[in-house]
């Protein structure tokens, strides 16, 4: 008996992903509980494993193809001693056809995949026109990845042949084709010829970075959007255009925090208490103390949380992803640093689990180890907080009228003012401080 398998949904909002790679192929006999691929999200990559043994019996979408809807169908799955006509028969069905093409229109972004020149704008295949649906060979079957990189290198989808399931183009084609130096879309001009700006676009807004270095002749290297930072870039712009930010910044004398942290690290071998474990605990008892911070706007209301679920930013070879130390006002600064040095690792190495980076209640940004003074953080919807933290450094200070010479850590906490009013939010900065100042005030 043939069964589907079909793209999964690795988090309640996901609603497509890239299948990164298969570790099957074709003939492939497999068990329940095998991992059968790995899914790429937003945030992370995880594996799909099978549920029913049997035989890899087809393989619809390739290795590599992005935006691939949530259940759709992706491979078939037939027990060990069946023939081939229940996987035909299956495929036959009308509900059965994949549906990974599908995604190509939707996978527009134009910044993802701009036109070598203007002049192509009205020739070559365009992320917004997804590749031509139809020529004198009917209809032209690509993966998105492959419709993506023919748009960028100006090449004709007619004029290929495609290796992939029911000869659809695949990433290795293109390749091929840019090998052989065959496929250029005939109307191709000369990526510095100058020509007058698309109908499509607004002469105000100009040309984009791609199309300028074009038009300039200048050299670079593209790299394509991973979804990580397409996601990013679209949570990030939505954050700033949407939501009124506001700054508070304070500067903490930090010689208490680092005296304490000298002699608990001291005091043991099983654990190494950074500075910004101090502050994920700091930032914790805050919240506890000034709960109104400790909220997000929603249109039906103010929520505001129980816990204080503190994301960390955490920096991975292929974007920015906020890992969360969970109810951190509870847990003691040892089980904070084994923590976030667990999910930092993880993160890096894309193996967090949707629910240990989905949610939060509120950021820390730290880059104080990059030597960074002082800056101010872009806030992380749905979250109304998130505190940029810098480098301590000796400055120059005032005590009892003297001047003296003390280790200072600016922190920039960036709010969103629909949920936190500036005097709460000079509230909550007020009782970081007191606590970050005074480390053994977290031991009560």
């Amino acid at each position: 008996m043939a069964e589907k398998i079909l793209m999964p949904a690795l988090s309640p909002t996901m609603t497509e992903g890239t299948l990164a790679r298969w570790l099957v192929k074709e003939g492939d006999a497999v068990q329940s509980g095998d991992v059968l691929a790995e899914i790429e999200t937003d945030k992370a990559t995880m594996e799909v494993e099978a549920v029913d043994e049997g035989v890899i019996a087809k393989i619809l979408v390739e290795g590599g193809t992005e935006n691939v809807a949530v259940n759709s169908l992706i491979a078939v799955l037939r027990e060990e001693d069946d023939d081939d006509a229940a996987v035909e028969a299956l495929l036959s069905s009308g509900d059965a056809a994949p549906a990974a093409p599908a995604p190509a229109v939707q996978e527009a972004p134009a910044p993802a995949a701009p036109v070598a020149n203007e002049d192509q704008a009205a020739s070559a295949p365009s992320p917004a026109s997804a590749a031509p649906v139809a020529n004198a060979g009917g209809r032209i079957f690509a993966s998105p990845l492959a419709r993506r990189m023919a748009s960028q290198e100006g090449l004709d989808l007619a004029q290929l042949s495609g290796s992939g399931p029911k000869g659809r183009i695949v990433k290795s084609d293109i390749e091929d084709a840019l090998a052989k130096g065959v496929g250029k879309a005939a109307s191709a001009a000369p990526a510095s010829a100058p020509s007058a700006a698309p109908a499509t676009r607004s002469v105000a807004a100009g040309p984009n970075a791609r199309e300028m270095a074009d038009m300039l002749g200048m050299s670079y290297r593209l790299e394509p959007l991973s979804s990580m930072r397409r996601v990013i870039a679209n949570r990030l712009s939505e954050s700033k255009q949407t939501v009124p930010h506001f700054y508070l910044s304070v500067d903490c004398e930090i010689d208490n925090l680092l005296k304490v942290r000298k002699e608990l690290n001291a005091a043991s071998d099983d654990f190494k208490i950074s500075v910004n474990d101090f502050v994920i605990k700091a930032v914790a008892h805050a919240l506890k103390k000034v709960p109104a911070a400790n909220a997000s706007y929603s249109e039906e209301g103010i929520l505001f949380y129980d816990h204080a679920d503190v994301s960390v930013a955490v920096a991975t070879p292929t974007g920015l992803i906020t890992p969360i130390v969970k109810a951190a006002e509870t847990k003691g600064l040892a089980t904070i640093s084994s923590e976030v040095k667990d999910l930092a690792g993880r993160a890096r190495d894309g193996k967090l689990k949707p629910e240990e980076y989905q949610g939060g209640t509120f950021s820390v940004s730290n880059l104080g180890m990059y030597g960074i003074r002082e800056f101010s953080a872009i806030i992380n919807p749905p979250q109304a907080c998130i505190l940029a933290v810098g480098a301590g450094e000796q400055r120059a200070v005032v005590k009892d009228g003297e001047l003296a010479v003390a280790t200072v850590m600016t922190c920039t906490l960036s709010v969103d003012h629909r949920v936190v009013d500036g005097a709460v939010g000079a509230e909550y900065m007020a009782a970081f401080k007191a606590v970050i100042e005074n480390p053994l005030s977290l031991m009560l």
